[in-house]
């Protein structure tokens, strides 16, 4: 007989196989317990959410199979699945990651973040402080992956040049039996040019545990400051439509604080060399290019008329156009194709003139082929796949049963309700891709508050910002593995960290509902939009975009 441990470690290597086998029949006897078209809806849902949690197929994979699934169980003919794939809402979403790609080509982001922590100073304290105000800045307007991918070698660099080197650090870190010995081996590992606050002459009078408590604290600093990068990034991501991901579903569908603990003179040494690092770097970059001065002007622009169009406290600049023709999509489209034929180059009269002038090509701002290379379509068809789910769920009235079967919520206070539903999802998302938590869980919430009465975006909007609070595991979204890839961070960091994290987000997110969320959406009011009880979620949230527009 095969030893249950091996045969367990051939089970682990196929898992992905067997999920993929055994989902579907697992799931199978809901299509007998559930109401026909219901049941079929649900059995395709949950079959999606499994492959999803799991990525036993690719997440994009997986957001395709409404389009094999939905015609063939008889759910939804495929004229109707098909063009939930390319709606408007992922026209605006292409628009900011080709926009993200040509800051990205032009060098324009690295710039913006060694100005921020040229401003900040370089006290530990305020470098965490400002390389997360530049994560969360930037992760508004370009992927939370992305933002993560570009400040961690920032992050690293000014690391080293405040504790220098890293293995040094985890060396000095561990508790040795022989402190003589320890002595010597400290002497010889540190790199002269690297000795910032151990300098020769001071490591031999130090006591050992003065050393070894120091190195801990600096290896603290360290983890806060890579496990800062990521968060930043995702909480900044909900600040706009265009950030992350659920927050286009939404509309579609609708410090630790340190201080040096070392002598006054050596922390003013370590402090004033990571400034040089910063400022040696910046001006590496030079004077402002055409380019960069180019883009930073679409940039702008791009925001700028994103909030203006329809800010409901003032008129738009859509009043301009037939009522309800132009979207955000328009707007986005319109800002990059200029990109797309933009100079790279000041342009200059003088040529035309000029018979010496070299006559080669002008370079645009961007490239297609580098547009194609940045831009993640799996994400893009992420999106379509939640839509199309979306339509199913309305269509088959999934929704309407779900919500039917939601009831006893009914009783609990909304603003109760409102932290349960974040905490819930805050929890969820630790597990699933945000998207694919967002996708399936945004119609069943819509669909309870028109049970309760409750103004739709009361629960949705908490909902979907919930969603981008994944901070405790690497797997729960691609910044957080990113950070742990850099082999600094432990797993129990992250818990620990994320454990609070989650706490502090999901109460935040209720007090912004509860005060300020409640006049800015005009959530003490039903809308009229969501007024027959028998509306599907879907319906729903596509009219919440109107309410919603630009103000997230």
């Amino acid at each position: 007989a095969m030893d249950p441990q091996k045969f367990s470690r051939k089970l682990w290597s196929a898992r992905k196989q067997l999920i993929l086998m055994l989902a579907p029949l697992l799931l199978l006897p809901l299509l007998f317990v559930v109401p026909p078209k219901e049941g079929k809806c649900l059995y395709v849902v949950l079959l999606m959410a499994v492959y999803w949690c799991t990525e036993a197929l690719p997440l994009a994979v997986t957001a395709m199979l409404p389009v094999c699934l939905f015609p063939t169980m008889g759910i939804l003919p495929s004229k109707k699945v098909c063009p939930q794939y390319f709606l408007e809402t992922n026209f605006l979403f292409l628009s900011g990651l080709v926009m993200a790609s040509a800051i990205e080509e032009w060098g324009l982001h690295r710039r913006i973040a060694l100005k921020v922590l040229k401003i900040v100073g370089v006290k530990p304290a305020w470098l965490i402080l400002g390389m997360m105000i530049t994560s969360s800045f930037l992760s508004m307007w370009l992927s939370n992956t992305a933002t993560t991918a570009m400040m961690l070698p920032i992050a690293n660099a000014i690391l080293e040049s405040l504790f220098g080197n890293l293995e040094t650090l985890k060396e000095n870190c561990k508790d040795k039996s022989d402190p003589e010995g320890d002595s010597q081996v400290n002497m010889h590992v540190l790199p002269c040019e690297k000795q910032v606050l151990t300098t020769e002459n001071t490591s031999e009078q130090k006591n050992l545990k003065e050393v070894r408590k120091e190195a801990e604290y600096q290896m603290k600093v360290w983890k806060g400051f890579l496990i800062s990068i990521p968060y930043a990034a995702s909480i900044g991501g909900t600040a706009t439509l265009t950030g992350t991901a659920p927050n286009l579903i939404l509309v579609g569908q609708l410090k630790r604080y340190t201080i040096f603990p070392c002598k006054h003179d050596e922390r003013e040494a370590a402090e004033a060399k990571a400034k040089a690092v910063i400022d040696e770097d910046y001006k590496k970059l030079g004077p402002i290019k055409f380019a960069e001065g180019s883009i930073t002007f679409f940039f702008i622009m791009f925001a700028i008329l994103l909030f203006t169009r329809d800010p409901k406290f003032v008129t738009g600049w859509s009043v301009f156009f037939t009522k309800g023709y132009v979207s955000d999509a328009v707007t986005g489209v319109i800002i990059i194709s200029i990109l797309f034929f933009f100079p790279s180059q000041c342009p200059s009269l003088c040529w035309w003139f000029d018979s010496r002038a070299s006559n080669t090509p002008y370079v645009p701002l961007l490239s297609w082929r580098k547009a194609q290379e940045c831009v993640p379509w799996n994400i893009i068809l992420l999106l379509g796949g939640g839509f199309a789910m979306a339509k199913g769920c309305e269509e088959s009235g999934l929704a309407v049963w779900i919500g039917n079967h939601l009831q006893p919520l009914a009783q609990v206070p909304p603003a109760v309700a409102v932290i349960l539903i974040t905490a819930f999802i805050a929890c969820f998302t630790e597990f699933a891709s945000n998207t694919a938590t967002i996708i399936i869980f945004l119609p069943v919430i819509a669909e309870l508050a028109i049970r309760v009465n409750v103004n739709p975006l009361y629960f949705m909007i908490p909902a979907t910002t919930g969603c981008s609070y994944a901070f405790m595991l690497p797997v729960s979204t691609p910044p957080n593995s990113i950070a742990f890839a850099s082999g600094h961070l432990m797993v129990k960091d992250m818990v620990k960290t994320g454990f609070v994290m989650n706490i502090l987000g999901i109460l935040c997110v209720s007090l912004a509902m509860n005060t300020w969320g409640l006049h800015m959406f005009s959530l003490h009011t039903y809308p009229d939009w969501a007024r027959p009880l028998n509306a599907s979620s879907a319906t729903v949230a596509t009219h919440a975009m109107a309410t919603m527009n630009m103000t997230g």
